[in-house]
């Protein structure tokens, strides 16, 4: 289980996550555990629920949803708001527990949101804009991360082509891509969608 992590909202987690989980060459499951911001189900457009929660006392594969346009990605919206934690956490130790590679979109924060699926993944990769207030914020995810045992295995830097050595040495972890600013719907781009597969090219095997 990857965790897709970073300090704000807004920053293009719940964009990498899908954009990932369609670049890498193997089935994936592309999970919401963002209750406040639920928006993986519209941008992959499926339905609403069956949702994340729904893995308490159920079988992955009975949960998922199909994306409409990518054969070997499955999709998990988010719990809602009212959601029960524990019944979250037993959802995304279910889904970790299973044979299926999975990527999660994380809460932003610092908050018990933000810790649950960072508890369970195998490691975590930060996304973030160059913007100073969110590169402060994806610091302190990063050392989170690693106190929950999910490691940065690198950082996503979103809306710009550059990689400023500074981000390596703020964040203790390689930038592994710079996805290019695009109008939406932005995983409709060429540009993102190269970006992305790159990506997992280069990182596929190491983070799942």
């Amino acid at each position: 289980m990857l965790a897709i992590a970073g300090g704000k909202g807004g920053v293009g987690k719940t964009t990498t996550a899908l954009g990932l989980s369609a670049a890498l060459d193997a089935p994936v499951v592309a999970a919401d555990a963002d209750p406040d911001m639920p928006d993986l189900h519209a941008l992959a457009g499926v339905d609403r629920d069956p949702t994340l929660a729904a893995l308490d006392g159920h079988d992955v594969e009975t949960v998922v949803q199909p994306h409409p346009d990518d054969s070997d990605v499955t999709v998990l919206p988010a719990p809602p708001i009212d959601a029960d934690a524990d019944a979250v956490a037993r959802s995304l130790a279910r889904l970790a527990a299973s044979d299926r590679r999975a990527v999660v979109d994380c809460p932003a924060g610092a908050g018990p949101d933000a810790a649950a699926p960072l508890r369970t993944a195998d490691a975590t990769l930060l996304v973030t804009t160059l913007c100073a207030p969110a590169l402060r914020d994806a610091a302190k995810t990063a050392a989170m991360a690693r106190t929950l045992d999910a490691p940065p295995r690198g950082v996503v830097l979103t809306r710009t082509r550059s990689a400023p050595d500074a981000v390596v040495e703020l964040l203790g972890c390689p930038v592994v891509a710079s996805i290019p600013p695009a109008d939406a719907p932005v995983l409709d781009d060429d540009g993102v969608r190269a970006a992305y597969r790159r990506l997992a090219a280069d990182l596929g095997e190491d983070i799942l």
